[in-house]
């Protein structure tokens, strides 16, 4: 029985959920939107990223279970603590959140070199937003934020190109969208 490759899902559920946070993050969008994103962070960014790394268990691939489950988790998170717990949370705690996860989206860089190079990029990138994003409310600067916002953003692209390559290269048996891969 030949498995689906759940990677695809778990892409797009991370683009199209950072794309929406990530348009506030830059300043294109009023925070108001917000519920918007907390939707699709429940729903899509959270569980559909949560069950693709599931299922990239059951076909052996660690790097994949521990990038959509972790990420997964980061929305629900995220979610969570917007509508329910941010009330009262210093800035500074805020900030240390997201630097934490850029440590982890390092570490995750780190064995995406033995990986395709559309992967190398995204974990690259995420790692620079993540650390825009976690200076602007450490250091003070509201600006970091928007820039980490403009790394969202591309993030997503990324994201969304290589699970659009995902799809398009599996189901054609060939490359159509190349994605650098590993030799």
């Amino acid at each position: 029985m030949k498995l689906a490759n759940p990677a695809p899902l778990g892409l797009f559920g991370f683009a199209l959920t950072t794309w929406l946070l990530s348009m506030i993050n830059a300043g294109l969008m009023p925070a108001t939107g917000m519920g918007m994103v907390l939707a699709m962070a429940f729903a899509f960014g959270g569980t559909a990223q949560f069950v693709a790394g599931m299922m990239e268990m059951s076909t052996g691939n660690t790097f994949g279970f521990v990038a959509f489950c972790a990420y997964g988790a980061f929305w629900w998170s995220f979610a969570l603590f917007v509508e329910f717990f941010a009330k009262g949370v210093p800035g500074l705690m805020v900030g240390w959140y997201l630097l934490l996860w850029g440590f982890f989206t390092l570490a995750m860089f780190i064995g995406t070199l033995a990986l395709n190079r559309m992967l190398q990029m995204i974990f690259a990138v995420l790692t620079i937003t993540f650390l825009l994003l976690a200076l602007g409310p450490l250091l003070g600067s509201p600006q970091l934020s928007v820039f980490g916002g403009y790394g969202g953003l591309l993030t997503a692209i990324l994201a969304f190109y290589l699970g659009a390559a995902e799809i398009a290269n599996g189901t054609h048996g060939r490359t159509i969208l190349p994605i650098g891969a590993r030799s």
